[in-house]
């Protein structure tokens, strides 16, 4: 499994798609926050503005466009700047349009300029139990324009079939859109990080050919007694080079993040397994109970068995 792959399966990653819009202007719209979530909506027909937290400057939303709001963060889409202060919390819109879950939330004004925009919405969870630096350290929001086009024709026909799928009551469409949901934040990162991504600190890293390299052994076998060497060398750097290098991408030493994975792998497991400790020390590169113990609660701040006994 390549290390991006291997990141979101670690991440539980599970699409949701709220529901397809029909929003008319004049409206305006405030949608609260939500932790765990990276919420996402994609513009099918029309445009709208979308202000994410107390970001100094809205984001225009044009059609084809996609926006990934992430860590659930507070925002509000709106028609145009005069509505912005008027955002009615979307519990009440939902409420307010009758939506029933089939079909397309309808809501706007009556008298207004009858400007329609259409939006696929839904979310990104993830397990609350896990993170990854990787996603931490993305931007409040991650706006893709003309994303069908940019990320190719089958993106932009995998599009068409959740907007087709959304809503309709179909046999199957909901598990349809939803699968194909996920496959829209794997490519958008993937997106992301080839482009503004690569400038960013430690998502940097994952775009830098050397560092890249190590990432990627390193999650093909995180329990490999891996040395600065073992590590240099798959990087074809000198050891040196190697470190320094490292820490000015990810932040972190080499070695810091193989005991982070490690011990992100390692909670997974005490939390869906009943496998003995000892049996998943070893499988994370740890010969004894014991010192795998001591990693552990440094980076838990509690034993491995009272971590899944309290889980």
């Amino acid at each position: 499994m390549d290390i991006l792959s291997d990141i979101l399966s670690h991440l539980q990653l599970s699409g949701t798609l709220y529901f397809r819009t029909s929003f008319t202007s004049p409206w305006s719209i405030r949608v609260p926050a939500f932790e765990n979530v990276a919420r996402f909506h994609y513009a099918d027909k029309g445009r709208c503005l979308v202000r994410v937290g107390d970001q100094s400057a809205p984001v225009t939303l044009e059609q084809g466009d996609l926006i990934i709001i992430m860590r659930g963060a507070t925002h509000a889409l709106y028609c145009d700047p005069t509505t912005e202060e008027l955002a009615v919390q979307l519990d009440q819109v939902v409420e307010a349009s009758g939506y029933n879950g089939t079909g397309a939330l309808v809501y706007g004004g009556e008298f207004g300029t009858h400007h329609e925009t259409q939006l696929v919405c839904g979310h990104f969870s993830f397990a609350s139990h896990v993170s990854h630096m990787l996603i931490d350290a993305l931007p409040p929001y991650i706006h893709i324009r003309n994303y069908g086009e940019t990320s190719g024709r089958w993106m932009e026909n995998t599009l068409r079939v959740i907007g087709n799928e959304v809503g309709r009551a179909q046999m199957g469409g909901d598990l349809i859109g939803l699968k194909l949901s996920e496959i829209i934040f794997a490519q958008a990162l993937r997106d992301y990080l080839e482009t503004e991504g690569a400038d960013r600190p430690v998502l940097s890293g994952f775009s830098n050919p050397n560092i890249a390299r190590v990432l990627t052994a390193v999650h093909q076998d995180p329990a490999y007694p891996w040395t600065l060497g073992h590590l240099a060398k798959i990087a074809g750097l000198s050891r040196t080079t190697f470190a320094m290098r490292f820490v000015k991408y990810m932040l972190v030493t080499p070695m810091g993040y193989i005991t982070n994975w490690r011990m992100q792998i390692a909670s997974q497991k005490l939390l869906k397994t009943d496998d003995p400790i000892i049996k998943i020390a070893e499988e994370v590169g740890y010969q004894s109970e014991a010192a795998f113990g001591r990693v552990f609660k440094k980076y838990h701040q509690t034993a491995p068995a009272t971590y899944r006994r309290q889980a």
